[in-house]
């Protein structure tokens, strides 16, 4: 790889990463509970579902690439999970876990390729930008269900940690 021609660092890109997690975490805290499980619109899953896709990623995805092992994707390992308050402790778990793990990458890692879920053979880069970009996606739905609740969700600028 040539680092010369970087443009962004892989810590810039964590603290990016983690940017977006903050904002869905303050998502998931406004949104109400029973809709938080319940709600749809035009057959989309209600926003718990779409959570649950995003721990069974990110984290997981992460240490499976760290690690070099293809595990196949686990969607439903979050069914378990009944509350917010549990979505929202395991969404801390996660961010911690991605910490963990991101530091275990080296810049060369991220050239490198690797079957996602033993799915998907990509350059890592493009795995993380993929779980970045689900994560926009599915919380972009969830602004949706917000406004259709007549709830004001935060501002998608704010991203602080």
């Amino acid at each position: 790889m040539n680092t010369n021609a970087q443009v962004i660092s892989p810590e810039h890109l964590l603290k990016h990463w983690q940017g977006h997690r903050t904002l869905t975490r303050r998502v998931i805290e406004v949104f109400p509970e029973k809709d938080f499980f319940d709600f749809s619109i035009g057959g989309m899953r209600p926003f718990s579902q779409l959570i649950s896709e995003l721990l069974a990623i990110a984290a997981p995805a992460l240490k499976g690439i760290v690690n070099r092992d293809e595990q196949p994707y686990q969607e439903g390992q979050n069914a378990s999970l009944t509350t917010k308050a549990q979505y929202l402790q395991k969404w801390d778990e996660a961010t911690e876990e991605i910490n963990q793990y991101w530091s275990k990458l080296s810049i060369e890692d991220f050239e490198k390729t690797f079957n996602l879920f033993g799915q998907y053979e990509f350059p890592i880069i493009e795995n993380i930008l993929y779980f970045i970009d689900n994560e926009i996606h599915h919380r972009g739905q969830a602004y949706v269900y917000l406004r259709a609740l007549g709830q004001t969700p935060p501002l998608f600028w704010e991203r602080e940690l």
